[in-house]
């Protein structure tokens, strides 16, 4: 993302009622509990099953909720709570922590979770945990242990971990670049269905890194991730079309998907697509929705969209 060099140690048991306050007291009478063991069973499925496919967080957590529609949430989460019985409801009971379902967010207690479900072997908490720990997010960087993590689960042929591992060896995280490496994780992630994988390995052909440039592959490799749904492929397939990468220039498809990217959070879809508006490239030129643009790029930390709408607001 050794399976864990973690340090704390606990045990998983049912916890005392009394020590937790109530809880929902007509959960049997709404779904039998061997029920509600299927769909917790179901939920890790479906996480581990779209995390593998490079499916945003975003994505993931709307197809959660949507998954347990007919169930209060905080009904789920109760249960949860009260029945820590396998690395799956630990890792669950975490997720719901760390997105705030059926519950205040808590990431803290989130984080602890996913160590303990890790500990006890769970993959989907293990990618995570690598995750959160290449990009320091919502806990300090440790690359050596992002790296390890990942390294165990390619021993796994799990295609999010081909990814991320590629991503060590592309930056050089918890060990030294090395672009063929890199080009052989992504390539590898690409052919099991990797979204991301495959938005990868596109722009290793687009620029000719570790590989002959070959604008033609990139386009469909770009085309294949966007088809799958992932934003970074989207946003790659409208620069393609753009500029007439790997195609014909086509700025109105250049544009549509830029929208489409940026109204999925894509923050360089958002800058490039900024660009347009303030430029009337294709579309009529408006300052305000380049502004509005520029901002939301900005917000996600794009140092080009934050020079951008400094220059703007100063003149």
């Amino acid at each position: 993302m050794l399976i864990c060099k973690f340090k704390c140690k606990f045990s998983i048991t049912r916890i005392n009622m009394k020590e937790i306050g109530p809880t929902t007291q007509n959960i049997h009478e709404t779904i039998f509990e061997e029920d509600l063991s299927y769909i917790i069973e179901e939920i890790a499925n479906l996480i581990f099953k779209e995390l593998n496919e490079g499916k945003e967080q975003v994505v993931i957590k709307r197809h959660v909720i949507d998954h347990i529609n007919k169930i209060s949430s905080q009904e789920i989460y109760n249960w949860l709570m009260n029945n820590q019985i396998n690395s799956n409801s630990v890792y669950l009971f975490g997720y719901f922590n760390y997105h705030g379902i059926g519950t205040n967010i808590n990431k803290q207690k989130a984080f602890e979770l996913f160590q303990r479900a890790a500990e006890l072997g769970n993959n989907i908490a293990q990618l995570d945990l690598s995750s959160m720990y290449i990009h320091g997010k919502d806990v300090d960087k440790d690359h050596n242990i992002a790296f390890e993590l990942s390294k165990k689960l390619v021993e796994k042929e799990n295609p999010n971990a081909m990814n991320r591992l590629g991503y060590c060896f592309e930056i050089g995280i918890g060990t030294d670049v090395d672009l063929q490496k890199a080009f052989e994780m992504y390539q590898k992630a690409a052919n099991l269905g990797n979204m991301i994988a495959q938005c990868n390995l596109g722009l290793f052909y687009k620029n000719g890194r570790a590989v002959a440039q070959d604008y033609e592959k990139a386009f469909d490799l770009f085309k294949t991730s966007a088809e799958g749904g992932f934003s970074g492929g989207i946003s790659m397939l409208g620069r393609c079309h753009y500029l007439g990468i790997g195609t014909s220039i086509n700025k109105q498809k250049a544009f549509e998907l830029y929208l489409k990217a940026a109204s999925m959070g894509n923050y360089v879809a958002q800058y490039n697509l900024a660009n347009m508006y303030v430029r009337g490239d294709y579309v009529e030129k408006d300052i305000n929705r380049a502004i509005y643009w520029y901002k939301r790029s900005a917000e996600q930390g794009s140092q080009w969209a934050q020079l951008k709408l400094k220059s703007i607001l100063k003149d």
